[in-house]
């Protein structure tokens, strides 16, 4: 049976989480498909390897170049959002995987991005040999309820000045 698995909470580690049961299920020969919302950077260790772990491993971006702030989306934005949803339904139906990482949904989600009632409608036609998993802060209620693991992930501790180190944060 197909979970769906949802990260979410201000703190970081969300698409780490989900990256590291990408790797699990690529170890396990399980095919992984990473769709990211919002996300346009290509020097991120999740990017980086993907043709070192193809066939088991694909990834994905669907955002405008550029940090633009969340108070500053637009009808772009909207557009390659809905873009990444549409093309998320046709993997699920032409590549079959096992695991499909949505990665930063729930962020798009809140940013009105996306329509609550479409992406439900989406998870509920997922095959059941396909896990999902969900990330991002301000997960809905709507997803809260709909997924089976809700981990939230909150800072207790972290540095004053910000740490970007190649390998961990990126």
């Amino acid at each position: 049976m197909g979970c769906v698995y949802l990260y979410t909470g201000t703190g970081a580690g969300k698409t780490a989480n989900a990256l590291g049961l990408a790797l699990r299920s690529v170890g396990h020969k399980r095919k992984v498909v990473i769709i990211q919302f919002l996300k346009w950077w290509k020097n991120t260790g999740e990017y980086k390897i993907r043709n070192r772990l193809a066939p088991y491993y694909e990834i994905y971006q669907f955002g405008r170049k550029g940090w633009h702030g969340l108070d500053k989306l637009d009808e772009k934005d909207k557009k390659l959002a809905q873009k990444a949803l549409k093309f998320a339904a046709k993997i699920v139906k032409e590549k079959k995987p096992n695991l499909l990482v949505l990665d930063e949904i729930n962020l798009a989600l809140n940013c009105k991005l996306l329509n609550i009632k479409e992406v439900l409608s989406f998870l509920n036609k997922i095959p059941k040999k396909t896990d999902v998993v969900l990330t991002g802060r301000y997960a809905s209620k709507e997803l809260i309820n709909r997924a089976e693991f809700v981990n939230e992930i909150v800072d207790v501790k972290y540095p004053k000045e910000m740490v970007t180190t190649k390998g961990i944060q990126y």
